[in-house]
C-alpha cells in the first residue's frame, strides 16, 4: 500500500477530533477538517487547540471537491452520545445512519483507500457483565445513537473490496482532558462535580458495567489503524480499549474520590432507567497491534482531569452548564435561532 498523505477528519473540532489532529500532523499527514461548528464557541474551548485546516460544514453536505486528493477519511462527526440522540431520534439516524452512508459512498467513489469509522462499544446494550462480550457476539443496540451504529457498521462492511478498505472502532466510553472538552460522559462527569461541588453523584444504582479508553487513545488508535497493512483490517470491526478497563460504575466513583479525597460519593435515591451493562474482551485489539502501549489508565486520567480544573477552571455549576455537555449547546443553539430544528445553521447566523 502507498503511504497515505492526505487524511480528512470528520468532526475535527471535536472532543476526540482536536485530539487526533495533531497526532496526524506530527506523523507528517496532511489534515483536513470538516465540522459542523456547533462547539466553536469560545465558552465550549476548554484550552487551546491545534491549528490546521477546516472547513465549516455539515457532514451531511460534504461534497466531492472536499474529496479532492484525499487519502483516507476518520469519521468522527456524529450525534455524539445518547443523550443526544434521545433529542430526536429520526434525526440521529439522518446524522449518523445516512450522512454516514452518503458520505462512505462518496468516498469509495472518489477514490479514497481507507475509512475509519469511530462506532462504540454501547452496541452491547446490556449484555450484562458476567462475561466479556467480543466483536462475535450478536449487539444488543437500546438507544437510537447505538441502532445507528450497528446499521452503518452493515452498510460499511459491505462496501469492503481490495480497493476500499474500511474500518471499525468500536470505542469503549470515552473520558479523560480535550481542549474541547466533554462533561457528559461519566468519569469526567464524576471528576467535575467533585472538583466544583466536593460530590461524586452516581445516578444510577452504581452496578453497571463499562469498558473506558482515554480520548488520547483512541486518536492514537486512529493514527495506528491508518498505519495497518489492509489485509490485517480490511471490513474488520474491533473492540478499542483495555481488558483491564472494564469497570463497574460505583468503581468508576472510587477511583475519581482517590483523586479528589475531599469529596463524597453518593447514590441518587431515583437511579436512572440507563439499563446499559457490559463488559468487553479486547483480545482481537492485541493481535491485530501488539505491539500498541496504551499511554492512560483511569486513575492516571482522573488526575489530569483534577489539573487541569485547577489550571484552566471550569464555570460555576458546570454540570448545570452548556459550555461541555453537548445536548445543552444545541439545545442554546436551537433557543437563539442559531439552527434550526434539523440541526442545519440558519442562514442569517452562519459565519
Amino acid at each position: 500500500m502507498d503511504k497515505l498523505k492526505k487524511v480528512l477528519v470528520t468532526g475535527s473540532n471535536g472532543y476526540i477530533g482536536s485530539l487526533l489532529v495533531p497526532l496526524l500532523q506530527e506523523k507528517g499527514y496532511e489534515v483536513l477538517g470538516v465540522d459542523a461548528g456547533y462547539f466553536d464557541d469560545p465558552e465550549c474551548v476548554f484550552k487551546k487547540t491545534a491549528n490546521f485546516t477546516a472547513i465549516k460544514k455539515d457532514v451531511r453536505d460534504i461534497n466531492e471537491s472536499d474529496l479532492s486528493s484525499v487519502d483516507a477519511i476518520c469519521h468522527l462527526a456524529a450525534l455524539s452520545n445518547d443523550p443526544m440522540g434521545a433529542l430526536d431520534s429520526q434525526l440521529t439516524m439522518d446524522i449518523n445512519l445516512n450522512g454516514s452512508i452518503r458520505l462512505a459512498k462518496l468516498a469509495k467513489e472518489s477514490g479514497v483507500k481507507k475509512f475509519l469509522f469511530s462506532s462504540s462499544c454501547s452496541i452491547y446494550g446490556a449484555l450484562g457483565g458476567e462475561k466479556p462480550v467480543d466483536e462475535e457476539t450478536p449487539t444488543d443496540p437500546r438507544t437510537a445513537y447505538a441502532i445507528s451504529k450497528v446499521e452503518f457498521e452493515k452498510v460499511l462492511k459491505g462496501m469492503a473490496d481490495e480497493k476500499f478498505c474500511p474500518i471499525i472502532l468500536r470505542n469503549a466510553t470515552a473520558y479523560g482532558s480535550s481542549s474541547k472538552l466533554r462533561l457528559d460522559i461519566v468519569l469526567n462527569n464524576f471528576a467535575a462535580n467533585a472538583f466544583s461541588a466536593g460530590e461524586v453523584k452516581i445516578l444510577s444504582d452504581g452496578t453497571p458495567w463499562r469498558p473506558m479508553i482515554h480520548a488520547e487513545d483512541i486518536a492514537r488508535l486512529f493514527v495506528a489503524f491508518l498505519e495497518t497493512p489492509e489485509e490485517k483490517v480490511r471490513g474488520e470491526a474491533i473492540n478499542c480499549g483495555q481488558d483491564k478497563e472494564n469497570y463497574q460504575v460505583k468503581e468508576i466513583a472510587q477511583i475519581v474520590q482517590g483523586v479528589f479525597p475531599k469529596a463524597k460519593i453518593s447514590l441518587s435515591d431515583k437511579p436512572d432507567k440507563d439499563s446499559r451493562s457490559y463488559r468487553v474482551s479486547f483480545q482481537k485489539l492485541q493481535k491485530i497491534l501488539p505491539d500498541f502501549k496504551f499511554k492512560w489508565d483511569l486513575k492516571k486520567a482522573a488526575e489530569e482531569l483534577r489539573d487541569d480544573f485547577q489550571k484552566h477552571g471550569l464555570p460555576e455549576k458546570p454540570l448545570e452548564q452548556r459550555h461541555f455537555i453537548r445536548l445543552k449547546q444545541i439545545n442554546h443553539l436551537k433557543d437563539k435561532k442559531e439552527i434550526d430544528e434539523k440541526l442545519y445553521w440558519n442562514k442569517t447566523t452562519e459565519v
